[in-house]
């Protein structure tokens, strides 16, 4: 029930409400079409003063749009026990009009989950396509309570979206074990003029996997990534044990660490990292319409000085369907290529703290 509770009242931090909010369009003999969405809009400033090129960026307050979606939601029930399932949903910029020269043709500018699947509640759920990561799903969620910057251990995105497959079993008396690969090609890439040999690299898979464990106020997982270059990553694993505990239903706190070893062949971006060990704390306190959420990370980088990062955010629902918030964060980053041939100063290398204010109005 707390924890029932809580997510219900933090549901503006988190961003699920889609799934409260959808409006069902169809709903007949074990066939059902769920329309969602919702259109978001703030202004933001500040943030890292150098993209991963390593060139210096503007970091002035601007008017954003703040992942502004739509999506539809499908199943059909098979039988008592199988469930057949889709998914597909769109972004798309709520601030302004966007296109070629903007004349606003482009209409929704990603494609941001496509995926189909089977769900049984004896034998679990299969599921393939375009979908968020489930490390992220299972294991990095309690940390996930940001909607833009903040989250220091591995996203929805990591080694996901797109040509992957997943499984994960029904709860097994609070355990869920879950298994996913995404699969890198080079099928399609053309060889050079005079090349006779097959151009590519070939075929990879970067598989991750783990087990959760949610029992009562008690939500605890343990997971690994397969962080090949392809996806982003360095060639190594990665390993993360986080969890969360629900003191009251308004209050819950979270820990977690995660690790990543470093490889002596992999050479990151300006503002990348290769190995570290990353140690992340935090809380949520909810108080009526209101929640407030804090996090701090340690963040020992294997070849950069250690980082200090940390975000706050405040959200008020101020209906159902509409919320407003203000977002602070930084990453502590610092530029990690010779410094003398950008700036003088060192403290300029810095990032600004990060802000964001706006509102959302969830359908």
């Amino acid at each position: 029930m707390k924890k029932t509770l809580l997510a219900t009242a933090i549901v503006g931090a988190l961003g699920a409400s889609a799934a409260a909010q959808a409006a069902t369009v169809y709903d007949q003999d074990g066939t059902k079409l769920d329309v969602y969405g919702r259109i978001a809009m703030g202004i933001a400033g500040g943030g890292p003063e150098y993209n991963s090129d390593g060139n210096r960026i503007n970091t002035d307050a601007d008017f954003v749009d703040v992942y502004s979606r739509l999506g539809l939601r499908m199943s059909h029930e098979v039988s008592r026990d199988l469930t057949a399932f889709g998914r597909l949903e769109w972004r798309f910029d709520g601030d302004e009009r966007t296109g070629p020269s903007g004349n606003g043709n482009t209409g929704f500018k990603e494609v941001r989950q496509s995926y189909l699947g089977l769900q049984s509640d004896q034998f679990g759920t299969f599921q393939g396509g375009n979908f968020d990561s489930f490390y992220n799903q299972f294991v990095s969620l309690p940390f996930y309570v940001y909607i833009d910057r903040g989250l220091e251990f591995a996203g929805h995105p990591k080694q996901s979206r797109g040509d992957s497959i997943g499984y994960y079993t029904p709860d097994l008396s609070g355990f869920t074990v879950f298994l996913q690969g995404k699969h890198y090609s080079d099928r399609g890439v053309e060889a050079a003029p005079g090349v006779t040999e097959e151009p590519g690299q070939g075929t990879e898979v970067a598989a991750q996997g783990g087990v959760r464990y949610a029992q009562g106020p008690v939500t605890l997982g343990l997971g690994f990534v397969d962080d090949i270059e392809e996806g982003g990553g360095n060639d190594e694993v990665l390993y993360g044990l986080i969890g969360s505990y629900d003191f009251t239903d308004q209050f819950s706190m979270r820990l977690g660490y995660e690790t990543r070893d470093e490889n002596a062949d992999y050479t990151p971006s300006a503002t990348g990292e290769n190995g570290y060990d990353k140690v992340g704390l935090g809380g949520t306190f909810t108080t009526g319409p209101w929640a407030f959420t804090a996090d701090y990370y340690n963040v020992d980088s294997d070849s950069d000085e250690t980082r200090h990062a940390w975000a706050a955010g405040s959200y008020y629902k101020v209906s159902s369907n509409f919320d407003v918030f203000v977002e602070v964060a930084d990453g502590d980053s610092s530029f990690s290529s010779d410094e003398s041939s950008v700036d003088d100063n060192i403290d300029a290398l810095k990032e600004d703290v990060y802000w964001l204010t706006g509102a959302r109005y969830h359908f």
